[in-house]
C-alpha cells in the first residue's frame, strides 16, 4: 500500500518528471528521453504514478507549464497513470495520442538524435496495444488494439523510410510490425514492409542495427516456411542465427525451433547435443526416425508433440518429412541387398517393401507401396522406374538417391 502522499510532493514529482522530459528534448539526449517514455517496463506503483494518483489535475499542470509540448505531455500522462491503474483500453488510447504528437514533433527534428525515444515509443505502442487486447477479450469486447497499433506504427515507418540518417531506425520499427502481424495472424501484410525494405534504394542492409537484422531475418525466414521455400528460409534463418548474441539463449533456441524443421527438408541432420543443449527434444524422435527410416516413429514423435508443433507453426512442415522417411527406408534395403547380392541391389522387390513396413506395425498392399515409389521417384527423391508386371522397383545404377534440393516434397 501506497504511503500517504501531500498535494505538494505529488505537484514537486510531476514537475520534476516534466522538466527531465523537457530538458531531455532541448538538450537531444535521446537515451534519457527513452528512458522517460517506457511504461510497460515500469513497476505499477512509482514515485510518478503516486503523484499522478494524488494530484489528478496534472493535465493542466502538464498544458500550463509546457505549452509548446500541450499535445504530447497530458496525453503521456493520462497513458502513466492509466497503466499504473491496470487500466491498458484507457493507457493504450491515451498512450496513442501522445505517440502521434511525438511523432509530428520527430518528423520536424533534422537529425536522428531521438531514434532511441522513437523506438521506444514503437515498442510501447505495441506492447500496451497487447495487454489492451487481453482486457478487451476479457470484457467480452472486440480486441482491436493491436490492430491500431500497426497502423500506427506504419505511421512511423514512413517517417523513417525516406532518404537520410533517420532511415537506419526503419528495421526496428519493420520488426515490430513483424510482431504485430504474427500476433494476429495476418503475416500476408508483411510482404508490403519487406518489398519497401529490400527494394527500395533509400537502404543498405549492412547499414542497419544488427540486432535489427537479426530480428528481421528471424521473421522473414519464418514466412519462408510457411512458403515452403526452404532454401531461402534456411539462408535467412541461418544468418540470423550466425548472427545472434551468443548469450541469449532463449533467441537461440528461437530460431533454432524453426531452423531445424528447415534443416531436416532439406536433408541435414542436427546432432542430439543441439536438441538437448537448447531444449529442442520434441525433433529427437523425428531426427531419428529420418536416420532409421522408422516411419512409425515418426507418426509417434508428430502425435505426441503435436499441440506444440501446430502452435509452432511447423507441424504440416515436419509431417511432409514422411516421404524422406520411405526414402531412408528404401536406401536401407538397398545398401543390405547390395552386401548380399550385388549384381541386384538395385532391384528391390515391392514384397520386401511391404514386408518392411509391416514388420514396423505399418499394414500397406502392393499397390499403396508402389503408389508411394511413384511418388518418390517424381520428387525425385529416388531415381529408378518400375517393373510394374514384376512389382519391382529398380533403381539407377548412378546417384540413386540424390541430394535433396529445399524445395518442398
Amino acid at each position: 500500500m501506497a504511503a500517504y502522499l501531500s498535494m505538494g510532493e505529488a505537484h514537486r514529482r510531476i514537475a520534476d518528471y516534466l522538466s527531465r522530459l523537457d530538458d531531455a528534448i532541448s538538450q537531444s539526449d535521446g537515451a534519457d528521453l527513452a528512458s522517460l517514455l517506457a511504461i510497460s517496463s515500469a513497476p505499477a506503483s512509482t514515485p510518478l504514478s503516486d503523484a499522478l494518483a494524488a494530484f489528478p489535475d496534472f493535465p493542466r499542470l502538464a498544458s500550463d507549464r509546457f505549452p509548446h509540448l500541450s499535445d504530447f505531455l497530458p496525453p503521456l500522462l493520462r497513458a502513466i497513470h492509466s497503466h499504473s491503474l491496470r487500466r491498458f483500453g484507457d493507457a493504450y488510447s491515451s498512450f496513442e495520442k501522445a505517440a502521434s504528437a511525438f511523432l509530428q514533433e520527430f518528423r520536424n527534428w533534422e537529425t536522428p538524435w531521438a531514434m532511441e525515444a522513437m523506438h521506444m515509443v514503437a515498442l510501447e505502442i505495441r506492447l500496451l496495444a497487447e495487454k489492451a487486447d487481453r482486457e478487451l477479450v476479457m470484457s467480452g469486447k472486440n480486441p482491436d488494439k493491436l490492430q491500431a497499433a500497426g497502423s500506427f506504427l506504419m505511421k512511423v515507418f514512413g517517417a523513417l523510410a525516406v532518404k537520410g540518417p533517420k532511415r537506419v531506425g526503419a528495421l526496428y520499427v519493420t520488426c515490430q510490425l513483424f510482431k504485430i502481424y504474427f500476433r494476429l495472424g495476418t503475416v500476408n501484410l508483411c510482404r508490403s514492409v519487406i518489398r519497401s525494405i529490400e527494394t527500395a534504394r533509400n537502404f543498405d542492409f549492412e547499414d542497419f542495427p544488427v540486432k535489427d537484422k537479426v530480428t528481421y531475418m528471424y521473421y522473414t525466414g519464418r514466412l519462408e516456411v510457411f512458403n515452403e521455400n526452404f532454401l531461402v528460409a534456411d539462408q535467412k534463418l541461418t544468418y540470423a542465427l550466425m548472427h545472434c548474441n551468443p548469450q541469449s539463449e532463449s533467441n537461440l533456441r528461437k530460431i533454432l525451433k524453426f531452423l531445424i524443421p528447415v534443416k531436416l527438408s532439406i536433408g541435414v541432420l542436427p546432432r542430439r547435443t543441439l536438441l538437448e543443449k537448447y531444449n529442442l527434444l520434441e525433433y529427437a524422435d523425428i531426427v531419428t526416425s529420418l536416420r532409421r527410416g522408422d516411419l512409425r516413429l515418426l507418426k509417434q514423435a508428430l502425435d505426441r508433440h503435436e499441440d506444440q508443433l501446430l502452435k509452432c507453426g511447423v507441424y504440416l512442415v515436419l509431417e511432409k518429412l514422411e516421404l524422406q522417411v520411405y526414402r531412408r527406408l528404401v536406401k536401407k534395403i538397398h545398401i543390405i541387398q547390395r552386401e548380399k547380392e550385388p549384381s541386384k541391389a538395385h532391384q528391390i522387390k515391392l514384397d520386401v517393401l511391404v514386408k518392411t513396413l509391416q514388420w514396423l506395425g505399418i499394414t500397406m498392399d502392393v499397390d499403396e507401396v508402389e503408389c508411394i515409389m511413384a511418388c518418390l521417384i517424381y520428387k525425385n527423391l529416388i531415381k529408378g522406374y518400375f517393373a510394374h508386371k514384376s512389382k519391382v522397383l529398380v533403381l539407377s545404377k548412378q546417384d540413386p538417391f540424390p541430394k535433396l534440393n529445399g524445395k518442398p516434397v
